[in-house]
């Protein structure tokens, strides 16, 4: 049924259990698992009239940081792939908003499964899911199995 299924991470507890449910259905459908974690673009708070933020974003410490997180995600998900007996292929998108980085890897890698998870929300957001699963749904026309 599906040959490709990309999975996507930001670290969070929540993510966790996406990845855990996409890398069952992978290995149960002896399907390809990609894993994905984004890192946003940095946000200074100005409309970036001045350009702050591709200053920013140039900066190496800022740089490091962003890599050594995105790392640390993908090692944590390296362990999890391990247990699940599942071998996927690992990527990292930096500067970039977190659902259009989603559906440009389903749509690239030909993936034609996306797993994430969203995260729960109080009152009537209850009613709602999260904005980057939202947006995913509202862009890709690749399936997408929201774990909650």
């Amino acid at each position: 049924m599906y040959r490709h299924i990309l999975i996507a991470t930001d670290g969070s507890e929540r993510a966790a259990k996406g990845v855990e449910h996409g890398f069952a259905l992978a290995r149960q459908l002896q399907a390809k698992a990609t894993v994905l974690t984004v890192s946003e673009p940095i946000n200074t708070g100005f409309d970036d009239a001045l350009g702050w933020s591709a200053v920013a974003t140039s900066l190496p410490d800022f740089q490091n940081a962003r890599d050594e997180a995105a790392r640390k995600v993908l090692d944590a998900v390296t362990g999890q792939a391990q247990q699940a007996g599942v071998t996927p292929q690992l990527l990292h998108v930096a500067d970039r908003y977190a659902a259009e980085a989603i559906v440009d890897t389903a749509e690239r890698e030909a993936c034609d499964l996306i797993v994430m998870a969203s995260h729960g929300r109080r009152a009537l957001g209850r009613l709602l899911l999260g904005s980057q699963t939202s947006e995913v749904l509202a862009r890709c026309g690749v399936p997408v199995l929201v774990i909650r």
